[in-house]
């Protein structure tokens, strides 16, 4: 019993992958009836040449079906009664059969590239626009490594279930058909003995199915891991070398790429147990018919032609049954990786757009929070407890307090990243939720904390704000910016590359295109969230000019824990821990708010220089 135990154990270790703990956590399991029915429409463009493929399928095993029994005219026709006049016609047959063998794989190769292609083209398009739509929530909960190999790799699998693996079952069973009913017609009782060992390939391949698609699942969930500790390794090596944390990172890395090597592995012996006990299978098949035709033979009823043609139609039909009965095996080796995709097509946004949204054209950019509470998902306490404000048209609010009190909520709720638990924001008395998402944040321009730019040109990335903007346009924003003279100083002016977040480029340099980017948007609603943040004094008063350029006419919303930079705002909001603990203005809230006044004594104690202010 203990030796059963071991043996068993020992199996175990080789065969199945054990679920242990990974970054990305293994997708539901979905069942195969449910892949097809939700990828099976991204057949449509390519399904009216489904019967020009299975026309080509049923005509190759045909020209090979002929051109084995032009061996059996060459054995017992020409070569036994030595009439070498056939040498020429059956020389020609050959060299029609190859050549139409030839056309018919050239057809067929790229008429099933093509319509695997469109396939692919199609989900993966559709796969990139739905991850485009989901909230902000989604992408600050998920790995972007896995994401990405889902679009990627997993897509891949998905054709190879749907498509590749339909034309390749069509494709075993015409081969299958037309193999059979040529070996009924030369000796019926032999193809029934060896159509016998057919049942034990399907059971042979029942028993693996369930293992393969196992450690597939491991497999594809540690490349989501290692895409995932890959980017975000490579994306902050900055902050890796300089606190040397490359063994570390390296320790994930192999950490996953470890787990993957064993799925592989396990995957891979299991395929190597499959094959040879196939080919066991096979092997008994065909002795067995070729003793009982070698019998057949010695006593007249088979010619040797007979014989050697029925031997290698066997050895051709064995290949098509050996094909269906792994047909399963391939099957839910790739719905793992549908599985993958059906997790991330069935994420829905956190915000929806409106059944009947409300047209608001170019807004006034009145701004209004109307008890406004949220808490943000998976976490405890509430990010904003009944918030209210309001902000008129051209007009500038600052939002301040320490790090953590809620400001930049502020800026996420009303570019509708979020929708607010409780209470509403409204654009010009309107609530944000009537509005359509475009119309929304075409009205917004922001410039982030984290200046956001794309590895492109620098023309690219000021046009990003507005991508019809002329030549014009965009030289009059970077003029405004304050970045032309920088811009033409680079070594191809507008048309360097500025490299992955723009990293060629200083944070200055960065900070004024975001700004040319928001000018050259022209909406009538402007945040700027922390925008002199981690710039030096010289940067930042390099920003002030343009930033000023950039508010004139618009309404404002400042984030700012630095009192100093906008203390001339119209109003100025003070939050703690999610609350409004004060609003008014500077001079007002020095006078009656004991928070705020710790808070500039904090920026500004005594006998140090006053920072230049942002609001003019």
């Amino acid at each position: 019993m203990t030796r059963k135990r071991r043996l068993r154990s020992a199996l175990r270790r080789l065969l199945v992958v054990e679920d242990s703990d990974a970054l990305v956590a293994a997708a539901p399991p979905v069942p195969l009836r449910e892949i097809f029915r939700r990828f099976w429409p991204y057949t449509r463009g390519g399904r009216r040449w489904l019967p020009v493929l299975l026309v080509l399928v049923v005509l190759g095993p045909v020209v090979e079906a002929a051109e084995i029994w032009l061996l059996k005219i060459v054995i017992d026709d020409m070569l036994i009664p030595h009439r070498l006049s056939l040498f020429l016609p059956i020389a020609l047959a050959y060299v029609a059969l190859t050549l139409l063998a030839g056309a018919l794989d050239f057809a067929d190769g790229v008429t099933s590239t093509w319509v695997s292609e469109r396939f692919l083209l199609g989900l993966r398009s559709d796969v990139f626009r739905h991850i485009q739509g989901l909230s902000l929530g989604f992408f600050e909960r998920r790995r972007l490594g896995d994401v990405l190999s889902r679009v990627t790799e997993d897509v891949d699998a998905v054709e190879t279930f749907l498509l590749s693996g339909i034309v390749n079952t069509l494709s075993q069973l015409a081969r299958l058909g037309i193999y059979v009913g040529v070996l009924l017609v030369l000796r019926w009782d032999l193809t029934l003995i060896a159509l016998v060992a057919a049942p034990l390939f399907f059971l042979i391949a029942r028993g693996f199915a369930g293992l393969i698609q196992g450690a597939s699942r491991e497999r594809l969930r540690r490349s989501g891991s290692i895409s995932a500790v890959t980017e975000e390794a490579l994306g902050n090596i900055a902050l890796v070398q300089a606190y040397n944390r490359q063994d570390w990172e390296h320790a994930r890395f192999q950490r996953e790429s470890v787990g993957r090597y064993r799925a592989t592995m396990a995957s891979t012996r299991i395929g190597a147990l499959y094959g040879p006990a196939v080919d066991i299978v096979e092997l008994l098949g065909g002795m067995v018919v070729m003793g009982l035709g070698a019998w057949e033979l010695v006593h007249g009823g088979l010619t040797l032609g007979g014989l050697l043609v029925f031997l290698a139609l066997l050895s051709r039909l064995y290949g098509p049954i050996q094909g269906m009965s792994g047909i399963g095996t391939v099957f839910f080796a790739a719905s793992a990786a549908a599985e993958r995709i059906i997790e991330l097509l069935d994420q829905r946004p956190q915000v929806t757009e409106p059944a009947t949204p409300r047209a608001i054209g170019r807004a006034r950019g009145g701004i209004e929070f109307d008890g406004v509470t949220f808490r943000y998902p998976d976490t405890a306490g509430a990010a904003l407890s009944d918030v209210s404000f309001k902000v008129a048209p051209g007009e500038t609010l600052a939002l301040v307090g320490v790090s953590g009190a809620g400001k930049s909520t502020v800026a996420k709720l009303l570019l509708r990243f979020y929708d607010p638990d409780r209470g509403a924001v409204r654009l010009d008395g309107v609530d944000l939720r009537e509005l359509s998402l475009l119309d929304l944040r075409e009205n917004v321009a922001v410039v982030l904390q984290e200046t956001l730019v794309f590895h492109g040109t620098v023309r690219e990335n000021i046009a990003y704000g507005r991508p019809e903007a002329t030549e014009a346009e965009i030289l009059a924003a970077a003029r405004a910016a304050d970045a032309h003279e920088f811009i033409t100083g680079l070594p191809d002016g507008y048309d360097t590359v500025v490299g992955q977040r723009g990293r060629l480029l200083s944070g200055g340099q960065r900070q004024r295109l975001a700004i040319a980017r928001a000018m050259i948007r022209d909406a009538p609603v402007l945040v700027l969230d922390e925008p002199t943040t981690g710039l030096d004094a010289e940067s930042a008063r390099r920003i002030i000019g343009p930033l000023r350029l950039l508010m004139a006419g618009r309404t404002t919303i400042i984030i700012s824990h630095n009192l100093l930079t906008v203390r001339d705002a119209d109003e100025i909001v003070l939050l703690d821990h999610g609350r409004l603990a004060a609003h008014g203005t500077h001079d007002e809230l020095l006078e009656r708010s004991p928070a705020y006044a710790a808070l500039h004594r904090l920026h500004h104690p005594p006998g140090e220089s006053e920072s230049v202010p942002i609001v003019p």
